[in-house]
């Protein structure tokens, strides 16, 4: 049978990370450290000779594909279904301006309650549906291939937890999967019942990079 192996990549630190705000649906870009940790990600997707790019039509999430696409040569398919959960009234604000404005829609947040719609946002469970939907349309397409796809932190978390089983229909709230600026979580989809989790959260290349520039 086939095997589809799945990079799924968290953009690099945006400006809107650095200030530590809801990023959502806003297009703000990379910082100078994303952008650096942007090129270091794509020297070492090149070596897993990715087959397609897939990426959230998101500035942020852009900006950290374009390095791979142009090393290898790719075309980016940009979509929507990928993007970050809308995050509403929340976004732009800090985690402090959120819990004092905001203190129902944050809590759900953070409590991960997928049934929640924040004010003029999406729930958790709308986020899954998208990004799962686009999914499995991938592992039709590019079935055997080695497919890389750039997005979100959240989008990242619910697409790692539906890759692993560990979220259904009467899932109420979920835990948290941390994945880094950069980071990566590599699966190996070999059926539809069979998915191998090869590394979760992975930013060897980042820390092996700094190392490097630490000793020159």
């Amino acid at each position: 049978m086939p095997v589809t192996r799945l990079y799924i990549v968290r953009h690099g630190q945006s400006a809107g990370n650095a200030e530590g705000r809801f990023g959502g649906h806003s297009p703000t870009p990379l910082s100078e450290l994303g952008k650096q940790q942007a090129e270091i990600t794509a020297h070492a997707l090149a070596k897993e000779k990715i087959e397609a790019i897939y990426s959230s039509d998101l500035l942020r999430a852009v900006q950290t594909a374009e390095p791979l696409a142009k090393l290898l040569d790719l075309p980016i398919i940009k979509t929507d279904a990928f993007r970050e959960r809308h995050v509403g009234v929340l976004e732009g604000l800090t985690f402090d301006e959120s819990k004092q404005k905001y203190p129902n829609d944050y809590y759900a947040l953070i409590n991960r309650n997928i049934h929640h719609v924040i004010t003029k946002g999406e729930s958790y469970k709308h986020l899954l549906r998208r990004a799962t939907a686009a999914l499995r349309e991938i592992f039709v397409i590019h079935r055997g291939e080695k497919v890389a796809i750039f997005s979100h932190t959240g989008a990242i978390c619910f697409m790692t937890l539906y890759l692993l089983g560990a979220i259904h229909r009467r899932t109420e709230t979920t835990p948290w999967l941390v994945t880094a600026n950069c980071g990566i979580n590599r699966f190996e989809i070999r059926g539809r019942y069979n998915t191998r989790v090869l590394a979760i959260n992975d930013t060897r290349h980042l820390i092996q990079s700094n190392e490097l520039m630490t000793i020159r």
